[in-house]
C-alpha cells in the first residue's frame, strides 16, 4: 500500500513539476488569450489535464513503439472526431466558415464559442505533440524556437500586443526547457547527479534573467516602415473586413468599431486632421440597435468621371462652404422686406468670412471598397486614379459605378479641395446663421426663392427641396419620451441649431460617459440604455445618441461611418503626412444647420487610440521586472527564514500534543531532514543520523516502533525524549551547514 501511495505521489509530482508540460500550458494560454481572454484560465486547466495525460501516453510510446504509435493514432482520431463535431456546430451557428474565421482579425468579429473550442483542440494536439517530440525524443533547439514564436506570430499578424506577463513566462519557461532538455537528461553514458541542486541554480538563473532583462532600461526605437507599408498590404481576408465600411450595406451596428488592428487603410496628404465619410444611414431601429438606409443614402444624384469632367461633389448642394449663407444674404440685399422679416437687415454677403480652400490627397491601401473617402467640408472632387464611372449620392458620398470594376482598387488615389472647420469660429458668421435658424425655415427658403431677379434662386430652390425631404425621416427619434425630455433639458436656452448642436456634443464630455472597447451590450440594449444606464460604449453609441437627441430638438441629423484621420505619419515614398488605420474606423453624426447646411460633429468622449494604454512595452516589462524582483526577494527571504520559523513552530505545536502524536511527528520530521523519508525503517534512519551527525536517536526510533506497531500508550517522558532527539538533530544539521560555508 505504501509503495502504491509512493507511486501515485511520484506520478503527481512528475506531472505537476514537468517543465515541458508547464511550457505547453503557457504556450496554449498565451494563444487562447488572443481568442477569448476571459476563458484563459479555463483553457489552461483543460490544457494541463489533456497534455498531462497525453504525455504519459507519449512516455509509454517511447518504450513500446508499435503499440505506442497505435495509441497516438487513436488519440489523433479522437481529437479529430471531436473537432468535426465542434466544427459542425460552429458552421450551423456562425455565418462564416472556420477558415475565413481563423484568417480574419478576431477583434472585428463576433465571438464564436464553437470555433474557439475548435482552434483550441487543434492547437492543443499540435503543441503537445511537437513540444514533447522536440524536447523528450529529439531535442532540436531551432524547432523549439519556432514553436516559441507561434504565439507572437498570432498576435503580430493583427498588430496586437501580447500581454507582458505572457512574454516573461514564455521566455523563462523556454530557458528552463532548454536546460532540462539539453543538460539534465540521463543517458546511457551520462547520469546526472545532484539534480535538485542543479535545478535550484537553473531556477535562480531564470529569475535573474527575467528580472534583469525586464528592469534594464531599453532604448525606445521607432521603426521606419514606409517602404514595407507601401509594398506589403493587408491580406485578402483582412482587406475584406477592413473595407466593410466602404461596401454598401442596408444596415449597420457597432461591431466594426471594436477593433485594435493597426493595418494601414489610407495614407493622406493634408494640412488638417479630419473625418473621412464613406457611408450614411438615416433610420434607427431601437429593437435591434441598428441603423438602416433610406433613399438619400443609396440613390445617386449624378454620375461622372473625374478624369474627363471635374464635378462638384454636391455635399452642400453649392459651390463652396457658406454659399447658402451668402445666397440668403444676397436675397436680403435685393428685398428689404425679406431682410426685415428674418432679421437680416444690415448684413451683406461680403461680411461672411469663407475659409480658404485647401487640398487633400488620399492614397488607398485596401482593395474592394465601393465608396470613396470623402473629407468633411469638401468642396470639389478633382481627380482619381479610378478610370470608370462614379456616382454621387444625395447624402454626399461617392461610390464606384463602373461596369468593368464596381470597386476601387488597391493604391487608388483621390484628390479633393476642402475648407478647414473654422466657419463658426468667426463671430459674424455665427451670428448671421443664428438669425437664419428660424422655426419657419422652409417658409423662409420659399420666400427667398420667390424674390424677383434673384440670381441665387437655383441654390435656394435645391436647398428647399432637400430640406423638405430631410423633415420626412431625418427628424424621427422613435418618439422616445425619455430622449425628448433629455434633449429639451440639454438645449434649454439655446437659440439656434448650432448652439443646440454644440450643447448636445458637450453633454457627453460633461456627464461621466466613458469610451469602452470592452463593454458589451446585452440583448435588447439600445441608445436609451447608453444614455440613461451604462454610459459606456464606442463611437457608434455616441454618434447614435447625438443624432437622436438632435432630432428630438428639431435638427435634421443622420448617422455616418468612415474614419478618423488624426495620426501624423510621414511616408517618404507617397509623400503623405497622415496615416489612417483600421483602428481609426469611426462613426459620427452629421447635422443640418439651418442657414449653413450639413456639418459633422464629434460627441465621442475619446476615440479608440486615446483610450488605449499609453505605456510602452518596455514600460510594462520594467514594471513586471520589478514585481518579479520583489517576489523573488520575498521567496528568498522565506527560504532563508523558513527552517528557523518552521523549527520553532514545530517545537511549540508538538510540545502540547499527546506523546504518541509527538513521537510519530518527530520521527517523520527527522526522516525528512535527513533525506531518508522514503524506503527507510526507523532503525535505519537512526543509523544514518548517527553516522551523519553523530546524534543517537535509537531510543526515539524504538518509541516510534512501539507507538506505531505495538500501539503502546506513551507518556510525557517519552515525548521529552523524542523532542530532545529532534532538537539535537536540528542543531547538528545547522552546525554542519555552518561548517560547510566556512570551508567554502
Amino acid at each position: 500500500m505504501q509503495k502504491n501511495n509512493n507511486r501515485f505521489k511520484d506520478f503527481i509530482l512528475k506531472t505537476v513539476c514537468d517543465p515541458v508540460l508547464i511550457y505547453t500550458v503557457i504556450i496554449m494560454m498565451s494563444i487562447m488569450y488572443h481568442y477569448k481572454s476571459e476563458h484563459t484560465v479555463i483553457y489552461g486547466i483543460v490544457s494541463f489535464v489533456t497534455a498531462g495525460l497525453s504525455f504519459r501516453l507519449f512516455d509509454y510510446m517511447k518504450k513500446h513503439k508499435f503499440t505506442g504509435v497505435i495509441g497516438y493514432i487513436a488519440l489523433f482520431l479522437i481529437f479529430m472526431y471531436v473537432v468535426g463535431i465542434v466544427q459542425e456546430k460552429g458552421e450551423n451557428s456562425y455565418p462564416l466558415s472556420f477558415g475565413v474565421w481563423f484568417l480574419t482579425p478576431q477583434d472585428v468579429l463576433e465571438y464564436s464559442k464553437w470555433y474557439t473550442i475548435e482552434i483550441f483542440l487543434l492547437f492543443q494536439l499540435f503543441m503537445m505533440s511537437v513540444i514533447y517530440y522536440f524536447t523528450r525524443i529529439q531535442y532540436r533547439i531551432f524547432m523549439g524556437f519556432l514553436i516559441l514564436i507561434i504565439p507572437f506570430a498570432i498576435y503580430g499578424k493583427e498588430y496586437e500586443k501580447i500581454p507582458t506577463y505572457f512574454i516573461l513566462m514564455l521566455a523563462v519557461s523556454y530557458i528552463i526547457i532548454m536546460v532540462d532538455s539539453r543538460q539534465l537528461r540521463n543517458t546511457d553514458k551520462i547520469e546526472i547527479v545532484g539534480r535538485k541542486d542543479i535545478w535550484k541554480s537553473v531556477i535562480v538563473y531564470a529569475v535573474i534573467f527575467a528580472t534583469v532583462s525586464a528592469i534594464v532600461p531599453k532604448q525606445e526605437v521607432k521603426a521606419n516602415r514606409d517602404f514595407l507599408d507601401t509594398l506589403i498590404s493587408a491580406d485578402q481576408f483582412t482587406d475584406r473586413l477592413i473595407s466593410m465600411l466602404g461596401v454598401f450595406r442596408d444596415t449597420t451596428d457597432n461591431e466594426q468599431f471594436r477593433t485594435s488592428t493597426n493595418t494601414p487603410v489610407y495614407y493622406v496628404s493634408s494640412q488638417d486632421p479630419m473625418r473621412l465619410k464613406l457611408t450614411t444611414f438615416s433610420t434607427y431601429d431601437y429593437k435591434n440597435d441598428s441603423w438602416s438606409v433610406e433613399d438619400s443614402d443609396k440613390n445617386f444624384r449624378t454620375k461622372f468621371i473625374t478624369n474627363t469632367q471635374t464635378m462638384k461633389n454636391g455635399l452642400y448642394n453649392s459651390d463652396e462652404t457658406g454659399s447658402l449663407t451668402k445666397a440668403l444674404l444676397h436675397t436680403a440685399e435685393i428685398s428689404p422686406e425679406f431682410a426685415g422679416k428674418y432679421n437680416l437687415t444690415g448684413y451683406s454677403p461680403e461680411q461672411v468670412t469663407i475659409p480658404e480652400k485647401r487640398w487633400i490627397s488620399i492614397n488607398s491601401n485596401i482593395r474592394g471598397s465601393q465608396f470613396a473617402p470623402v473629407p468633411q467640408l469638401v468642396q470639389d472632387f478633382w481627380s482619381t486614379t479610378y478610370m470608370e464611372e462614379m456616382a454621387l449620392i444625395y447624402s454626399g458620398t461617392i461610390y464606384a459605378a463602373g461596369e468593368t470594376s464596381p470597386y476601387f482598387a488597391l493604391d487608388e488615389k483621390f484628390v479633393y479641395s476642402y475648407t478647414p472647420d473654422v466657419f463658426f469660429i468667426d463671430s459674424t458668421n455665427r451670428k448671421i446663421t443664428d438669425n437664419m435658424s428660424v422655426e419657419n425655415y422652409a417658409e423662409m427658403l420659399t420666400e427667398a426663392m420667390s424674390v424677383p431677379d434673384n440670381e441665387y434662386a437655383g441654390i435656394i430652390s435645391r436647398e428647399l427641396e432637400e430640406y423638405i425631404s430631410y423633415n420626412d425621416f431625418l427628424l424621427d427619434y422613435g418618439d422616445s419620451k425619455k430622449i425628448y425630455e433629455l434633449a429639451q433639458q440639454i438645449t434649454a436656452g439655446c437659440n439656434s441649431d448650432y448652439e443646440k448642436a454644440t450643447a448636445i456634443e458637450a453633454y457627453f464630455r460633461d456627464n461621466g460617459y466613458i469610451y469602452d472597447l470592452d463593454y458589451r451590450k446585452a440583448k435588447g440594449d439600445n441608445t436609451e440604455t447608453f444614455l440613461f444606464n451604462s454610459k459606456r460604449g464606442v463611437c457608434y453609441e455616441y454618434a447614435t445618441a447625438m443624432v437622436l437627441l438632435s432630432r428630438a430638438s428639431g435638427i435634421p441629423a443622420r448617422y455616418c461611418e468612415g474614419y478618423n484621420m488624426s495620426h501624423l505619419y510621414n511616408n517618404s515614398i507617397l509623400k503623405t503626412n497622415f496615416i489612417v488605420t483600421a483602428n481609426d474606423a469611426h462613426g459620427f453624426p452629421e447635422l443640418y444647420i439651418r442657414g449653413f447646411g450639413w456639418m459633422s460633429f464629434e460627441p465621442t468622449v475619446s476615440d479608440s487610440e486615446d483610450t488605449q494604454e499609453t505605456t510602452t512595452a518596455s514600460d510594462s516589462l520594467t514594471r513586471a521586472g520589478i514585481i518579479i524582483l520583489v517576489i523573488a526577494v520575498l521567496v528568498l527571504m522565506s527560504v532563508m527564514f523558513y527552517p528557523v520559523v518552521s523549527h520553532r513552530i514545530f517545537i511549540y505545536r508538538y510540545s502540547k500534543k499527546s506523546p504518541n502524536e509527538t513521537v510519530k511527528a518527530v520521527m517523520h520530521r527527522i526522516s525528512r531532514l535527513s533525506g531518508t523519508d522514503t524506503g527507510y525503517t526507523s532503525q535505519e534512519v537512526a543509523g544514518y543520523v548517527l553516522a551523519e551527525w553523530n546524534v543517537d536517536i535509537h531510543d526515539t526510533a524504538r518509541l516510534f516502533d512501539s507507538a506505531v506497531y505495538g500501539e503502546t500508550i506513551l507518556n510525557d517522558t517519552d515525548r521529552n525524549t523524542a523532542m530532545n532527539s529532534y532538537t539535537a538533530v536540528y542543531e547538528a544539521r545547522q552546525e554542519q551547514k555552518r561548517n560547510r560555508k566556512i570551508k567554502k
